[in-house]
């Protein structure tokens, strides 16, 4: 123990040192253009930084809107995460959002559908590049449903002794570190109700206790326009192909062939994404009291 204090202590007293020449190496290899993952400043582990919220309480259903799904994760107390230097990165359709330190929870209110969970074991911060991952814990995606609560457990020691009744055991969530537990389960002896809030400081920053309904909203449109340019050129490629398609010139602004189906998908999918950000005005406006005429 005497010997892991110590290392812990050299650790700390080198992090600035580390993290200068970490901050090096991101600022090097971002020219490369590739995306950087990294959680420098963030990864401290419960070690160097217990965590110090509140005792497990479920949030207020006022709190989150019952149209979205709630998140719950939740990481129980073992001697090996006690001991951890850096703590694991947890991220949302590809965004950070926490690093996950022993015997806490936190949870994320997100938008219905599919969202893609990994977990990235960082190194001075580090965490990969690209498609290249130092350490990949997990990289999964959960389809979640409107007014669901889901519990998601991480720990490297215990694994649940049953797998989610509506999970494949295939799944990533089913088998590994991070899983998908029942609601049962969660409340059970030593899991989520002995856990503290993963709370934010200055050691410690994270963006979780939140909802992220909005940025999901934003990654779904984004996701389903780049799918459907993708469809519309290999729609236009099978069209040359039966010598159904013909450019038109550049100074022609009519079409010379059928409109694609591809087009209307766009045309239908940026519809509806201009209602929900005039939706987003509107509720805005409520907020904040809306407009006041004289």
């Amino acid at each position: 123990m005497r010997n892991r204090i110590l290392q812990a202590l050299r650790a700390t007293l080198a992090a600035p040192r580390a993290w200068i020449s970490a901050l090096l190496v991101v600022a090097a290899i971002s020219i490369s253009g590739c995306k950087i993952y990294q959680s420098i400043g963030k990864s401290v582990g419960g070690f160097v930084h217990p965590v110090s919220g509140h005792d497990f309480v479920h949030i207020p259903n006022d709190d989150w809107d019952p149209k979205n799904a709630l998140i719950y994760f939740y990481r129980p107390h073992s001697q090996w995460a006690a001991d951890e230097i850096e703590s694991p990165s947890v991220y949302i359709d590809d965004k950070h959002y926490f690093n996950f330190r022993n015997d806490s929870f936190t949870w994320l209110e997100v938008s219905p559908g599919e969202r893609h969970i990994n977990m990235r074991r960082p190194l001075l911060g580090l965490e990969g590049m690209g498609s290249f991952a130092l350490s990949m814990i997990v990289d999964a995606t959960l389809k979640v449903e409107p007014g669901r609560i889901y519990y998601l457990r991480y720990s490297e020691v215990s694994q649940p002794d049953q797998v989610h009744p509506d999970m494949d055991s295939e799944h990533p969530l089913a088998q590994g570190d991070l899983q998908w537990v029942t609601r049962d389960y969660a409340m059970g002896p030593e899991e989520i109700v002995t856990t503290r809030f993963l709370n934010a400081d200055l050691l410690a920053p994270n963006h979780a206790a939140t909802s992220i309904v909005e940025i999901n909203e934003d990654t779904d449109y984004e996701r389903a326009l780049a799918a459907l340019e993708e469809e519309r050129e290999l729609e236009i490629e099978r069209l040359k192909a039966q010598g159904l398609y013909n450019e038109s010139p550049w100074y022609w602004p009519f079409g010379s062939s059928e409109p694609l189906e591809a087009d209307r998908k766009i045309e239908e999918l940026e519809a509806a994404y201009a209602d929900l950000e005039e939706e987003r005005e509107r509720q805005e406006e409520l907020e904040s009291g809306g407009w006041w005429f004289f």
